[in-house]
């Protein structure tokens, strides 16, 4: 009885993850030259003046290129947290799933933002639950949330950073990843 009711938590945990949203679009991933990553860190959060909304600044670690997305106040939350080294009185929805999948004897192996169209970013979490991979689609913010927490790899396509790179301003120096 136990097993059946792993299976049926796993599939809600994950059906909860992905929010419901449909399998990622491959008609993009159908080019003749293969996607390749590089792994980028996370170098802040910070509200953009001009819009006040929060942003999250990552750089690729192979070439440093930069990319801003513009995220969510509760996503900003969940991001800074464990980027800044705090841990909450109680814990929040990314530290649950981490929590639950822990129980339920699943790892997030990394997360990999693989697009950028109509202003918007698209990205999978990459879990193994017995021995099996399961790649599902997630936003942004909330797979980099679980990245940070889990210390596993944030991957980012080159076709994301040629569509959505922004140079550093002139004389500005380049920030580390936290």
């Amino acid at each position: 009885m136990i097993v059946p009711l792993r299976v049926a938590v796993v599939a809600l945990v994950i059906g909860l993850l992905a929010g419901g949203a449909a399998a990622r679009e491959r008609s993009d991933r159908s080019s003749a030259r293969p996607a390749t990553t590089q792994e980028a860190g996370v170098l802040a959060v910070v509200v953009d003046p001009a819009t006040r909304q929060p942003v999250i600044v990552l750089e690729g670690k192979r070439d440093r290129r930069q990319f801003a997305m513009a995220i969510g106040a509760a996503e900003a939350t969940g991001i800074a947290a464990p980027l800044n080294g705090v841990t909450p009185p109680r814990p929040l929805t990314h530290d649950l799933f981490l929590t639950i999948f822990s129980r339920l004897s699943v790892s997030l192996q990394r997360v990999v933002i693989h697009d950028f169209r109509d202003d918007t970013y698209f990205a999978t979490v990459h879990l193994v639950a017995n021995g099996a991979e399961m790649t599902l689609d997630a936003r942004p913010s909330d797979a980099i949330a679980l990245a940070l927490r889990a210390k596993a790899p944030v991957l980012v396509e080159d076709r994301v950073f040629e569509r959505g790179s922004v140079p550093p301003a002139a004389g500005e120096p380049r920030r580390r990843p936290i």
